[in-house]
C-alpha cells in the first residue's frame, strides 16, 4: 500500500461460481482503476454448519428455499481457479487478494500464492484461531470491524498482536492481553494492521453508516484506518476517501440483477470506475493544511480584487473623502484595506475619474 487511498475493489463471491465471470470481474476492476480486486476463500464444510439460517438479505437475494450452506457451496473456488485468477490478476496489472475465512484457506493464500495482505472480515473478528493463524503469517492486515465495539476491537487486536510476535501457541486471553499493552506489540500492529469501519447489512443504511466512527478507530488505536463500504451508490465511499480513509473497499459486480447473495447491494462497472476516480479528485483536492494563494489563483487576483480609485476627478490640493473615494477593479493598485488611511489626507497630484489612486 501507498500513501493515497487504497481502493479495494470486492468481488467477493459475485462470480457466481464461474470462473470466466471471475476473470471479467478482474478486468472491470482494473479497468475503474483500482488497487486490488478481492475474492472470498473458503471451504463450505469449514465456514458453516449444514443448518445455519441465511441472513435477511440473502433471504431477500436467494430466496428462502435452499440452506446457506448450499448457496454458499455453490461459490467455492478450488485452488486450481484461484491460480487462474492470480495470473489473470497480474496479466491485468491489478493486486490479487482474497478472504480467507478457514485456516486451510489462509494457508493456501499465502503459501501457495504469496498473496500479500490478508484481509479478516467482520464476522472473523472474534474467531482467535484463525486471527492467530493470519497473524503469523507476518504479513500485512486489513481488518473489518462490522458488528464490533471498541471491546471487540482491543481483544481481536490482542489476537493479532500475539501471532505477530510469536510462534508459540497461547496459554489463554492474558497472553493476548499482554502482547497488545506491550511496547513491542504496540509497534508491530502500527506496522502490519490497518482498521476498517464497516457496517454489516447489505445495503447498509445511510443513517446507520457513521463515518465519524472512523476518528474513533484511530484515536482509541493509534492505527491507520479505512472504509469497507456497503452503501448503495459511491458518495459515502468518496466521503470516507475526504475524511482520511487510508483503505475504502467497495463490493461491485457485473450486472445488479445477476442471482446470487450480493449483487444487489454491489457497484455495477461504470459506477465503480466513477467512485475511483471520485476518490483519486478528492485525494487531489485535500491538499495541505495550509491557507495560500495557490498557483492558479495568483494570475486572478488582479482581475477579481479592486483597488482605491478616483470617483471623480480630484485636483492636487484636495482633500480625499467618501465622495471622491471608490473602490473598484482591478486589484494591482492601492488595496481598498487602507480607504480609511486616505480620508482626511490630501491628494498630491490630479486624478483622472476611474484612475488608481497612488501615494
Amino acid at each position: 500500500m501507498t500513501d493515497r487511498c487504497y481502493i479495494i475493489a470486492e468481488a467477493g463471491v459475485n462470480h457466481n461460481g464461474s470462473l470466466a465471470m471471475a476473470k471479467r470481474l478482474v478486468e472491470v476492476a482494473a479497468e475503474a482503476g483500482a488497487d486490488a480486486v478481492k475474492f472470498q476463500t473458503f471451504k463450505a464444510a469449514e465456514l458453516i454448519i449444514a443448518g445455519a439460517p441465511k441472513a435477511a438479505y440473502q433471504i431477500d437475494s436467494t430466496g428462502a428455499e435452499e440452506s446457506q450452506w448450499t448457496m454458499i457451496s455453490r461459490l467455492e473456488l478450488d485452488a486450481q481457479a484461484h491460480a487462474n485468477l492470480v495470473a489473470h490478476c497480474q496479466n491485468c496489472a491489478i493486486q490479487f487478494l482474497s478472504t480467507p475465512f478457514d485456516a486451510g484457506s489462509a494457508e493456501m493464500l499465502v503459501e501457495m500464492f504469496d498473496m500479500p495482505i490478508i484481509k479478516v472480515p467482520s464476522g472473523e473478528v472474534t474467531n482467535a484461531p484463525l486471527l492467530l493463524k493470519v497473524a503469523q503469517f507476518r504479513r500485512p492486515l486489513i481488518v473489518s470491524t462490522g458488528m464490533c465495539t471498541l471491546a471487540d476491537v482491543t481483544a481481536a487486536l490482542g489476537v493479532l498482536a500475539y501471532g505477530l510476535l510469536y510462534d508459540s501457541i497461547p496459554n489463554g486471553v492474558r497472553d493476548f492481553e499482554d502482547a497488545f499493552k506491550s511496547a513491542e506489540g504496540q509497534h508491530v500492529l502500527r506496522e502490519k494492521v490497518t482498521l476498517l469501519h464497516c457496517t454489516t447489512e447489505y445495503p447498509a443504511p445511510y443513517a446507520e453508516v457513521n463515518l465519524r466512527a472512523m476518528e474513533a478507530l484511530s484515536k482509541a488505536f493509534g492505527l491507520p484506518v479505512g472504509f469497507s463500504d456497503h452503501t448503495e451508490g459511491v458518495a459515502v465511499a468518496i466521503a470516507a476517501a475526504a475524511r482520511g480513509a487510508k483503505v475504502v473497499e467497495k463490493h461491485f459486480t457485473l450486472d445488479r440483477s445477476l442471482p446470487g447473495p450480493d449483487h444487489k447491494a454491489s457497484l455495477e462497472p461504470q459506477e465503480l470506475a466513477n467512485m475511483v476516480r471520485g476518490i483519486r479528485q478528492v485525494e487531489q483536492a485535500l491538499g495541505e493544511a495550509v491557507k495560500a494563494p495557490t498557483i492558479s489563483e495568483r494570475k486572478n487576483m488582479e482581475v477579481a480584487r479592486k483597488s482605491l480609485v478616483a470617483r471623480c476627478a480630484i485636483r492636487a490640493g484636495e482633500v480625499f473623502s467618501e465622495d471622491n473615494l471608490g473602490v473598484k477593479r482591478p486589484g494591482k493598485g492601492l488595496s481598498p484595506m487602507n480607504y480609511w488611511e486616505l480620508i482626511g489626507r490630501v491628494a498630491s497630484r490630479d486624478f483622472q475619474p476611474d484612475e488608481l489612486i497612488e501615494l
